[in-house]
């Protein structure tokens, strides 16, 4: 079902023409009833009055700011008002109010395996508003439920598609390092499920994402080992530069070394500027080649 436009009009008229019915209604009862000889004819017009007067109060409506109201005849959908205010609409219809507010959902930590296996804890927040009134009333039977169980549901989808980390040369995607994509992945999945309930999703973000305590012990091990290793190659990459550098500064002085000075020069630069503890110094006197 899609979404019309309610026939409606100014409400205020209806409410003067609703006060009006009443009092005129009293009025000629009264006046009837109290006569030497009751007068038939002002009572059955005072009468009248009264349905004119019951009538118009079953078609007025109040419309809140942010609100919609649905409007059903005997079971018929006969459309929505969206503008706030004092309206008259078909009398003896159902009024159902349907909030147009922006809404957050907080899903609660889920317990996945991501693409490699590995068992995580995610959670997300996801930003919506109803964008349809008839779907979000008449399709589904909760929508604020079936958000939350579609939410839930497309967070499990996404996370087994990306591993937590990617620890390769050449990266690929993944929860942790493409946050930003994976939440725009998540948007999209999400408002193709939510169609169907006339839900608009407007921002979706990761809330919560770890390892699962089963294994957060032994990931956190392997991310040390890798950041260790990594720290290592750029100090040994550094550490030949110096010693390259130390080497042509000496030629460019003219201390000439043969091979075997060289290396153990090498040798002991290398061993100086690498290691993780402090250097003691240890002075040779007698010959290298004693």
């Amino acid at each position: 079902m899609v979404e019309s436009k309610a026939w409606y009009m100014n409400g205020y008229a209806a409410l003067l023409l609703a006060l009006v019915s009443f009092i005129g209604g009293v009025a000629l009862v009264i006046s009837g009833a109290s006569a030497v000889e009751p007068n038939a004819a002002m009572i059955v017009a005072g009468v009248l009055l009264f349905v004119v007067f019951l009538i118009t109060i079953t078609s007025l409506v109040i419309v809140q700011p942010n609100e919609a109201k649905i409007i059903t005849f005997f079971g018929s959908y006969k459309g929505t008002v969206r503008d706030s205010g004092l309206w008259m609409v078909v009398p003896f219809t159902n009024k159902s109010k349907v909030s147009l507010k922006v809404r957050n959902f907080n899903s609660q930590t889920l317990k996945v395996n991501d693409e490699e296996g590995n068992p995580i804890e995610i959670g997300a927040v996801v930003v919506y508003k109803v964008k349809d009134t008839a779907k979000a009333s008449f399709d589904v039977d909760n929508y604020e439920k079936f958000v939350a169980i579609q939410s839930e549901t497309a967070i499990r989808h996404i996370a087994a598609h990306y591993p937590y980390d990617s620890y390769d040369n050449d990266p690929k995607a993944s929860l942790r390092g493409n946050a930003d994509e994976v939440a725009t992945e998540l948007m999209n999945e999400l408002q193709y499920r939510l169609n169907v309930a006339g839900v608009q999703v407007i921002e979706t973000r990761l809330s919560h994402l770890a390892y699962a305590q089963e294994i957060a012990s032994a990931m956190l091990q392997r991310q040390q080992a890798i950041a260790i290793v990594a720290a290592r190659q750029k100090i040994v990459e550094g550490a030949v530069g110096m010693v390259d550098a130390a080497l042509q500064q000496l030629e460019a002085s003219g201390i000439s070394l043969d091979d075997e000075r060289r290396a153990a020069m090498v040798n002991n630069l290398m061993v100086a500027i690498v290691s993780d503890r402090a250097a003691t110094p240890v002075i040779n006197a007698g010959s290298l080649y004693s």
